[in-house]
């Protein structure tokens, strides 16, 4: 059958897992189909074919290599099964597949902080509701609906929102000139029923997770969180994976735009209905994200931001209306997008800094690190603030890791020597290994450093119990299924190495060594996991007291919510943005040097 034919005659997959079965082109490899209908195949590097984590078995059917003949050798057609890359192979007719449990596992923690608590922030919002008794228009009284609100408000020249304006009359009749106002400075954003509550919901867009916060604005009491996984992972789990795509054109970069609107909205759905609410209760939303998620949400371009000299197109904070941005809350909420600080150190950092502030401003030297695919570093010394990006990569939160896979149930999450020396792992929910999650990383290479599997230039030993052959190489065996490759090591000797480097270029930057640090915040979800000992024993942090460090947890969420409930917070954030000096390490001649120095792992006598 040709392709033409495969495609006339209604190829389609069959995922029996999902119980779902989509269309497919046979001019298209399975992994773009599924991405396409949406069904998640994990794919690190968005399909490229060099990570390998979007493996699947082909249960029936027929498929192609891409790049092969049709009728080649090969071609591929199933009775026996066997993991293969879906990036790699395109359909011939209908085909069965089945998709590795490391893609099917649920997020167990998208967001380290969700659930409702009885969090209470300044309460000093954007927008505010007024609560209006009116009197009905008369013959002797025939102001229009507009004015009547204006003069109850005893606000001449406040402005409405069209959209406000135009349900205006019919809420003042529905409702017998009794009615609840929103305002925004002198711009009424939304008219609503006496007793509905004011919402607000803050978004931190970050590029593995996003996680939303429903506040009640008119007390400044966090209702709900939730956090999912960012939709945009599909087209790559590193930024510059989403930057390619989006820059071959205006329909992908939309695709990333729509990916990002849609986690937005189904977290604004989920959370005001877990409180009773509507998404139209929603009458202000700030947004946290890094350069390229403020970008991409926004509808900026992006190719330059992609390239030397790195340019955003803008980094002041954006004020948007939410219809402009496909935002589904109230018709004429704002929405706020936090200022960047240069490069890709974005918002997300500046709410991270606006958080931590009263950690870091008590010390003479401070770090506040947060650790993930781009991690954001500023090092705070004598008051003067400099920041850096280190492209560290998804590896540390099990990306571009052959058994790799999100923070879910059955994920490693700790790995440890017993009495005998042998390897000891434990999963996330005590379920049986499918995979390695971020801190099971770090734990991994840590533990394998120190029992003799991994030398100090990262090289995997060729004699010990626990190596085994795989693939046609060396691999550690951590539990069945599950192992620790050599390009495994590689990958986060990489990472680390960008990370340490980060940090060694700010503290010469400063004129100062690792050992002034007095406070070391770790902010984010992955940062709140790892373990700071393993960190310390592959270099990734410097030798420096335990005590002196601090896991802060989603520092970017806590300052978002403090945006959300408070104007003077959104200004200090603004405010640090402008007072960060970034670095840009490229801009650096000693950069490779340091890099270079810091693949390897430390002495074992220094771990």
């Amino acid at each position: 059958m040709s392709r033409d034919d495969a495609n006339a005659a209604g190829t389609s997959l069959h995922f029996p897992q999902l119980d779902r079965r989509i269309p497919a082109r046979a001019d298209e490899s399975v992994f773009q189909s599924a991405r396409r209908h949406g069904v998640r195949i994990v794919g690190a590097c968005g399909g490229r074919g060099t990570c390998g984590s979007c493996i699947v078995q082909v249960s029936s059917g027929a498929v192609e290599r891409i790049g092969a003949q049709v009728g080649d050798a090969s071609d591929e057609r199933y009775g026996g099964k066997r993991w293969m890359r879906a990036c790699q192979v395109r359909p011939r007719g209908d085909v069965s597949l089945e998709i590795a449990p490391r893609s099917l596992a649920p997020v167990a923690r998208a967001e380290i902080d969700t659930g409702a608590d009885d969090e209470r922030l300044p309460n000093d919002p954007a927008v505010t509701s007024r609560d209006l008794a009116l009197a009905p228009p008369t013959l002797a009284d025939p102001l229009s609906d507009a004015e009547r609100v204006r003069r109850a408000l005893a606000l001449p020249h406040a402005v409405f929102d069209l959209t406000t304006l135009r349900a205006l009359p019919r809420m003042l009749r529905e409702q017998q000139w009794a009615l609840r106002v929103r305002l925004r400075g002198d711009e009424v954003v939304d008219v609503t029923a006496r007793g509905r509550p004011a919402l607000g919901l803050a978004i931190d867009l970050g590029t593995t997770n996003v996680a939303g916060f429903l506040l009640d604005l008119d007390s400044g009491v966090r209702v709900a969180g939730l956090g999912i996984e960012n939709p945009q992972a599909t087209w790559g789990a590193d930024l510059i994976s989403r930057l390619n795509h989006a820059i071959q054109g205006d329909a992908q970069a939309a695709e990333l735009r729509d990916a990002a609107r849609i986690a937005i909205n189904a977290l604004a759905h989920d959370l005001t209905h877990a409180v009773g609410a509507r998404c139209t209760d929603i009458v202000d939303v700030v947004i946290c994200g890094n350069t390229a998620m403020h970008h991409l949400l926004l509808g900026l371009p992006v190719r330059q931001l992609g390239r030397s000299p790195f340019v955003a197109a803008a980094r002041e904070g954006i004020d948007a209306k939410a219809p402009d941005l496909g935002i589904a809350v109230a018709a004429g909420s704002w929405v706020h997008v936090v200022p960047n600080i240069g490069g890709f150190i974005g918002g997300d950092h500046v709410t991270a800094l606006l958080a931590t502030e009263s950690e870091w401003r008590s010390r003479r030297t401070s770090v506040v690190m947060d650790i993930g695919t781009n991690t954001e570093i500023s090092l705070i010394h004598d008051g003067v603030i400099r920041s850096a990006s280190s492209p560290s990569g998804p590896a540390l939160e099990g990306g571009h890791i052959g058994c790799g896979m999100r923070a879910a149930d059955g994920a490693i999450e700790r790995v440890t020597l017993d009495d005998q020396g042998r390897l000891v792992v434990r999963t996330i929910g005590d379920e049986p290994a499918v995979g390695l999650c971020g801190s099971g990383v770090l734990d991994a290479l840590a533990t394998m450093h120190r029992a003799g599997l991994v030398d100090a230039r990262g090289r995997l030993a060729h004699a010990h119990p626990a190596i085994v052959p795989h693939e046609g190489k060396r691999a550690a065996q951590l539990a069945p299924g599950v192992v620790f490759t050599q390009a495994d090591v590689r990958a986060v000797q990489l990472a680390k190495a960008a990370i340490r480097t980060a940090l060694d270029l700010l503290l010469d930057e400063a004129g100062i060594d690792a050992a002034s640090i007095e406070r070391f915040l770790i902010a984010g979800s992955f940062g709140a996991y790892i373990d700071i000992g393993s960190a310390i024993a592959i270099g990734m942090l410097p030798p420096l007291p335990i005590a002196r460090y601090a896991q802060v947890g989603n520092a970017a969420g806590q300052g978002v919510r403090l945006m959300l409930a408070s104007r003077a917070a959104r200004r200090q954030a603004a405010e640090l943005a402008q007072a960060c000096r970034p670095l840009e390490l490229s801009t650096r001649s000693d950069f490779q040097r340091s890099f270079v120095a810091n693949i390897g792992l430390p002495p074992l006598a220094s771990a």
